[in-house]
């Protein structure tokens, strides 16, 4: 309880690694399928020593929402970096750390608020981010690396989100990266009776194959590590599932791959298109959603092919935030008051944890008093009397309290002032 008690918003510090700095397909590889993330973050958040740690991985960033009292350093980044990702080199690191943005006390709870409102997102106005940021938490929180200042920061981070959502424009007529990916696709002509293979079932594929179901694209089959999921997606298609490793005899043909899994090394290599495409000399569609990527590059170059991926999306999000650009301002003075308000609730959960031994305290002087100081004279008093002093100390008991946690509060309010 003290080391909480001791906390300071300076102690709250995100370290991240967006799109607006570093290559995407660097930010992969530090990206942690939720299997790894159960087997390291309890580790990570020992070796680095942090008091609380939440990880949030999406297809644009990567950030460690920490608690920490020290300075975060080169050398720390370093350690982290490595621990995430053993086999990056030195150039992968060093670069890696020159693209790092280190936030701290409000600054990193502003970012945290304009991330989770998609302000910081790669397109502005998504409302995945949000759910992202909760799911995050809860799986962290799941595991046991976060605390009292994360899920504090997490609740006010969410509440503010929506409040952007309900109080602005900003996320009207959303766009998100599988609605850019999906215009492209149409915008290829690509027919309502295509070959469509889903390579991966998760969240980002899930999301795409609801959009070409919704637009009569009905002639599906599903790939994934895991059975069980590509079938679950395939039956959503009425299509047919496989696991990853029929890639390698699959010879019903396609016209489309969609690809979006956590794997760290392209799922479909050369060799492996060069299966599946067989004798079809058609040209084909490509959309790559993985980061990192999951369509090897090669194929991109050797085959005739329409590539769609994250860094190709980049300038339709540009000119989705050109749009938005007058619900930004709205966005941030939302934002700048939630932050503002989030620092006073802080502080108040600090006097709550300091005070949090004194009923325990109160309760044991009442008890020593009626048991022992004063046993005798009490034990001289009749049941009615008893009653009615027991009634009387446990009342005063309540009010003090009460009374003592709201006087802290308003002098550090006073002395705030």
């Amino acid at each position: 309880m003290i080391n909480e008690i001791c906390t300071t918003m300076n102690s709250f510090k995100i370290i991240s690694i967006t799109h607006k700095l570093a290559p995407l397909d660097l930010i992969g590889k530090l990206h942690l399928d939720e299997s790894n993330q159960s087997n390291k973050l309890a580790q990570l958040k020992d070796q680095l020593n942090f008091k609380e740690l939440m990880f949030l991985s999406t297809c644009n960033r990567i950030e460690f929402l920490i608690v920490l009292e020290n300075e975060i350093t080169n050398t720390l980044l370093s350690n982290l970096y490595n621990f995430i990702n053993p086999n990056l080199t030195v150039a992968e690191k060093d670069l890696l750390i020159d693209c790092t943005s280190v936030y701290e006390d409000e600054q990193a709870l502003t970012h945290l608020f304009e991330v989770s409102a998609s302000l910081d997102s790669l397109v502005v106005g998504e409302r995945e981010i949000i759910t992202q940021v909760r799911k995050s938490y809860e799986f962290c929180n799941l595991v046991g690396t976060t605390g009292d200042v994360i899920r504090l920061a997490i609740k006010h981070t969410i509440e503010t989100a929506k409040q952007v959502y309900t109080d602005t424009d900003i996320a009207k007529n959303p766009v998100s990266i599988v609605s850019l990916a999906y215009r492209q696709l149409r915008n290829l002509g690509i027919k309502n009776n295509a070959r469509i293979m889903f390579v991966g079932a998760g969240e980002t594929n899930v999301l795409m194959a609801q959009y070409l179901k919704k637009h009569q694209y009905a002639n599906f089959s599903v790939f994934n590590r895991s059975f069980d999921n590509a079938k679950k997606l395939a039956d959503q298609l009425s299509g047919s599932a496989h696991t990853l490793e029929e890639l390698n005899t699959y010879a019903l043909g396609f016209d489309v791959i969609v690809a979006c899994t956590s794997a760290q090394e392209p799922t479909i290599t050369s060799e492996i298109y060069t299966h599946l495409i067989g004798n079809d000399t058609s040209k084909k569609v490509l959309i790559d959603l993985g980061i990192p990527n999951d369509i090897d590059k090669h194929i991109t170059t050797n085959f005739d092919v329409s590539y769609i991926d994250i860094e190709s999306l980049k300038k339709q999000a540009n000119e989705n935030l050109l749009k938005r650009e007058g619900e930004v301002k709205a966005c941030k003075a939302i934002i700048y008051n939630k932050v503002e308000e989030f620092k006073i609730l802080f502080q108040e959960r600090k006097i709550e944890l300091a005070f949090s031994d004194i009923p325990k305290q109160i309760k044991n002087i009442k008890e020593t008093a009626l048991n022992e100081v004063f046993a005798k004279d009490i034990n001289n008093l009749d049941e009615q009397g008893k009653l009615v002093l027991e009634k009387v100390l446990s009342y005063m008991e309540k009010k003090y309290n009460a009374l003592a946690i709201k006087t802290a509060k308003r002098v550090f309010l006073e002395e705030e002032i």
